[in-house]
């Protein structure tokens, strides 16, 4: 592929080709004096044949943030190669995760990390006396601990480094992926408590409480934030729009309640606290979030 577009000059037996709109005589090595490839010549190449597999919109690389110039050099070679799409291709850098440890040690793997979560979920419920009885409680702690790591990772920026501590992000109040769950939990139990609503009809004029209107304006930006993460492509505009929703949420909660009140009311809060949720429920799982009903 390479000899083909002609893009090597071969000095000293090693192949490289020169970067434009660089400083005079930089260039990058696409083959070694002994003729193997590099990491840069076989992502060329993935490049390729991902989009001739895929005809994608964008591809989007998501690594570390040392692996800038890798990923520079890569979309520039490609347009020096003719391909229009390359200015479809984005790298997305991440910062670094600083302190976090597990039990086994301060060498981390991915296994490790997720098990960590799982454990410690599982004993704070276990010591909690709000926890509902569970048929799977395995299954529970795992979703609700992954949802802590994934908010502790996108709730700022991606190439921030941060400091990581399992106390705080295994919190139930807060900004953290247990209070995400635990706010979607309870939602989930009041449309089961009220029989979730036999008609989708209500009187919005029975919403004009200052807490309903919070959440109504809130709701009507759910477009605009998944735009700009969209357009930015960062998380955080989901992550902070759902924490804000869930604070929003858990005021109404206390202060608007469903059952007790006249039935026209009831019916228009019991839709209010339904579409919260629906959207709760849909922002988690963009974020690789799996809600759960009860906690």
């Amino acid at each position: 592929m390479i000899h083909g577009y002609f893009l090597c000059a071969y000095r000293k037996g090693t192949g490289v080709v020169d970067l434009p709109g660089k400083r005079e005589g930089s260039c990058a090595t696409l083959v070694r004096s002994d003729g193997t490839s590099l990491y840069l010549t076989r992502d060329l190449a993935a490049a390729v044949d991902r989009m001739d597999k895929y005809h994608c919109e964008r591809m989007i690389y998501v690594t570390d943030k040392s692996q800038g110039n890798h990923f520079q050099h890569l979309f520039q070679i490609l347009k020096i190669m003719g391909y229009k799409w390359a200015d479809g291709c984005h790298h997305i850098p991440f910062g670094l995760v600083q302190e976090m440890k597990t039990r086994r040690g301060d060498v981390l793997f991915l296994e490790d990390v997720l098990d960590e979560a799982h454990t410690r979920m599982l004993q704070n419920m276990a010591s909690s006396e709000t926890t509902k009885e569970l048929e799977d409680p395995h299954d529970t702690a795992e979703k609700v601990g992954l949802a802590a790591l994934i908010l502790q990772d996108f709730k700022g920026p991606l190439l921030s480094d941060y400091r990581f501590d399992w106390d705080q992000a295994l919190q139930s109040r807060g900004d953290t992926g247990v209070f995400l769950q635990y706010t979607h939990a309870r939602l989930h139990s009041l449309e089961e408590m009220c029989g979730g609503g036999t008609s989708n009809d209500f009187n919005a004029a029975c919403l004009q409480d200052p807490q309903a209107i919070s959440i109504l304006q809130h709701l009507l930006r759910y477009d605009e934030v998944l735009f700009k993460s969209l357009e930015d492509l960062q998380p955080k505009y989901i992550v902070n729009y759902l924490l804000a929703l869930s604070h929003f949420a858990g005021v109404a909660h206390k202060t608007l309640p469903v059952k007790g009140s006249a039935a026209e009311v009831a019916q228009a809060r019991l839709q209010l606290f339904k579409a919260a949720r629906s959207v709760l429920n849909s922002g988690m799982k963009l974020l690789g979030i799996k809600p759960v009903k009860k906690m």
